[in-house]
């Protein structure tokens, strides 16, 4: 069959507002894929219902399917079949959620489909029973990719239903971003500041367990009568129909007898996203209880982890993949309150240990955001109906959330722990000069006060920095002393930098205000007297884009001369370390290379000299040639520099590199109008976005900041300004 690409994804699943936990997987999937790909892969569900219940949904439930009317499987099958805009049916598996014998009126309806299909199952059992295992194998048969949640669920499938393991594909559950630094301050607008707080959430039923939970507790609190225990959720919708409120009134009965009325809380509501995500962050402890060994996956433990919360869990498959020494506690039995009485004892006594889990666990959560599991989705997509990767990327909103956070009255921190501003690092002249330079084009873009105050604060960071002869220190503490570092470093490149931001300033002087303009040519004219002084590649190449942002308002003609100067001076490096097989400044390429060529272009554009246009575009489709390999951007590794003759590093890709590399692409695109590079600078944008080589987003959606690095195997989740600051320059480039 013929495949044709602006295909959609239909999803079949329970779905909101239907009250189930693969309803709300369901969900999230489409509103992670509508985020990270937009119109460029449309997702439409089949929402399954059970018995004679009608939802409402929402715009995207084209289709819905009763469980029970085995008629209706064949019905919609056709109708889906009679559509050529849709390229892959997602089947979202519970042996629950469908008609008949564990669940086998789905087989009427697989079968009469005539579209890729990837079933998805939630659920994976051990030892089946022959009825079972026969309609598992019938589904695996007919689907042409199955997909679970855990590894543990692939073996499973391979051992006991001879599932070829090439059939398979494991997309972990997704979870949600939060900001680390909300903790505390949750706990404090819940007035639990004094407390420490446990939970438990989701659809509570018996197989929650949490009576081994409530029985751990007595002994606990009277060594620690601040604690509180929030269970959270309504009774699942299926128990109620069968036994009303029976296992709730239990569990409230088991809280009185043991005198826990100070110190448990029924959260008897089914609680929207945004108020659950802030019960788990304020959350020090999650106690995970269930007592069902065969429980693949659970989208409860994914939440608390990626919260923060230091877990404490029965060993289910899903705890045991997921749970380390490292980041929570794995009890050894199911129904054993005095183990669990052990492990909260352990946590509350050790603080240290509890809030070293808690961010572990947080850290490594980062790989299963819903974003990436998006990708996820969309990379199976594109294997099972165009037969290629084709990540057309929607642009995140533009958010200076994480910059502010970062900003004191004294200027921009250097970084933070997680997203967590570090005060201990202080400040550098670099950051300052770079927020400077965003801050003033997004000026341009969007005026306002609040962005005035932060040029402001940048501006006045440059100002104090520089000495009475022009020349600028680089660091200062959190009380705004300057440093022994700035004796224990070479300071040219900051000084160029400082030339760059104050030039990109003046340039825009026309939507400045005067006393912004008046201070940054104070301090332009004091540092300009110190132009000679650079010998630093880099710093020389800096110093030229500040002169052409200059020259661009006030056309000095000694500003011409020092571009020709310094432009002289980068060709002599050129010509004394580049050969045939290497057309460069410098015999090794280290951070920001982009800026060599990128120097080169605009002392073209400010003397007319060709000379400095060839070499400009030799030298930067060089570099480029080094950084585009298969449809990636794959810029140089921070852990060894790129020597002339030397094999080079990869992985350690840093922001900085991928954002010089879209500057220099946009500034070559509008020269040259050479479309190669409009392409290369979407390309080199997608590097942030998951077309890297982790397939990961590397930018938080919440705050608007960057990663720090792309490592061989994992991302540092950490953002710092210079993280944050590239990919605020390099996104307000792509809103062109």
């Amino acid at each position: 069959m013929k495949i044709e690409k602006g295909l959609k994804m239909l999803i079949v699943s329970s779905y909101p507002p239907r009250e189930c936990g693969l309803a709300t997987f369901s969900n999230d999937i489409v509103d992670a894929v509508k985020i990270v790909f937009g119109d460029t892969l449309p997702v439409e569900v089949c929402a399954l219902q059970n018995k004679d219940v009608e939802y409402k949904y929402n715009q995207e439930v084209t289709y819905t399917l009763s469980a029970a009317n085995l008629n209706e499987y064949r019905f919609v099958a056709e109708q889906i079949n009679e559509r050529k805009d849709i390229g892959l049916v997602c089947i979202q598996h519970e042996f629950g959620l469908f008609g008949g014998e564990y669940g086998d009126y789905i087989l009427a309806f697989i079968l009469a489909l005539n579209k890729p299909i990837a079933t998805i199952f939630h659920t994976v059992l051990p030892n089946p029973d022959e009825k079972r295992k026969k309609i598992v194998n019938a589904i695996i048969d007919l689907s042409d990719r199955i997909v679970v949640l855990t590894k543990k669920s692939q073996e499973i499938l391979t051992y006991y239903y001879n599932c070829p393991t090439s059939k398979t594909q494991v997309i972990p559950h997704g979870n949600h971003n939060v900001l680390w630094e909300q903790k505390e301050k949750l706990k404090a607008s819940y007035h639990y500041s004094d407390r420490i707080v446990l939970s438990t959430f989701g659809l509570i039923s018996q197989n929650k367990n949490i009576e081994t939970t409530l029985f751990a507790l007595p002994e606990v609190v009277k060594k620690h009568p601040s604690l509180l225990y929030l269970i959270i959720g309504k009774t699942h919708p299926e128990i109620i129909k069968d036994e009303g409120e029976k296992y709730r009134k239990k569990l409230a009965t088991i809280v009185g007898d043991l005198h826990l009325e100070d110190n448990v809380v029924f959260i008897n509501e089914y609680v929207e996203l945004r108020q659950l995500l802030e019960y788990l962050t304020l959350s020090d402890i999650y106690l995970f209880s269930s007592k069902d060994p065969n429980q693949s996956v659970s989208g409860t433990l994914a939440y608390a982890m990626s919260c923060g919360c230091t877990v404490i869990s029965t060993p289910i498959p899903h705890s045991v993949e997921m749970l380390t020494k490292t980041t929570g506690i794995l009890l050894s039995k199911f129904d054993d309150s005095e183990e669990f009485k052990e492990a909260i004892m352990r946590l509350i006594e050790n603080k240290e240990e509890r809030v070293s889990m808690g961010k572990n666990a947080f850290s490594q959560s980062h790989v299963t955001s819903w974003g990436n599991i998006a990708i996820q989705y969309r990379l199976l997509f594109d294997q099972l109906t165009i037969k290629e990767e084709n990540l057309n990327f929607c642009l995140p909103p533009i958010k200076l959330d994480h910059i502010k956070n970062l900003t004191t009255d004294f200027g921009i921190l250097q970084f933070s722990k997680f997203s967590e501003p570090d005060p201990e690092s202080g400040y550098t002249l670099d950051d300052n000069a770079r927020a400077l330079i965003d801050l003033v084009m997004y000026h341009k873009f969007k005026p306002n006060d609040e962005t005035l105050s932060l040029v402001h604060a940048y501006l006045r960071y440059i100002e104090g920095i520089q000495r009475p002869n022009g020349w600028f220190d680089n660091y200062k503490d959190y009380n705004n002393e300057l440093t022994a570092q700035n004796y224990e470093v070479n300071l040219e490149d900051a000084n160029g930098r400082a030339l760059w931001s104050l030039g990109t300033t003046l340039a825009h002087k026309k939507t400045l205000p005067i006393e912004i303009v008046v201070r940054a040519k104070r301090c332009w004219d004091k540092a300009i007297v110190r132009i000679d002084d650079f010998s630093s590649p880099r710093a020389m190449a800096y110093a030229i884009k500040g002169l052409y942002n200059y020259y661009s308002a006030y056309k000095d003609p000694k500003i011409e001369k020092h571009i020709e100067k310094l432009a002289d001076e980068l060709l002599r490096h050129y010509h004394i370390n580049s050969d045939v097989n290497w057309c460069w400044y410098e015999d090794y390429m280290t951070y920001a290379n982009n800026v060599l060529p990128e120097a080169m272009m605009y002392s073209y554009l400010v003397t007319g000299k060709m000379k400095y246009k060839k070499i400009a575009i030799i030298t930067f489709d060089f570099l480029l040639s080094h950084y585009f390999m298969k449809g990636q951007l794959k810029v140089i590794s921070n852990r060894g520099w790129f020597k002339k003759q030397n094999e080079r590093c990869f992985y350690g890709e840093q922001p900085i590199e991928v954002a010089t590399t879209i500057i220099a692409l946009d500034l070559f695109n509008d020269v040259t109008k050479n479309r190669k590079y409009e392409e290369q600078l979407k390309l080199a944008f997608a590097w942030f976005l998951g077309n890297n080589h982790l397939k990961q987003i590397m930018y938080n959606p919440e705050n608007g900041a960057s990663y720090d690095g792309l490592e061989d195997k994992h991302i540092n989740i950490n953002q710092g300004a210079e993280s944050t600051l590239c990919f605020f320059k390099a996104r307000l480039i792509m809103e062109k």
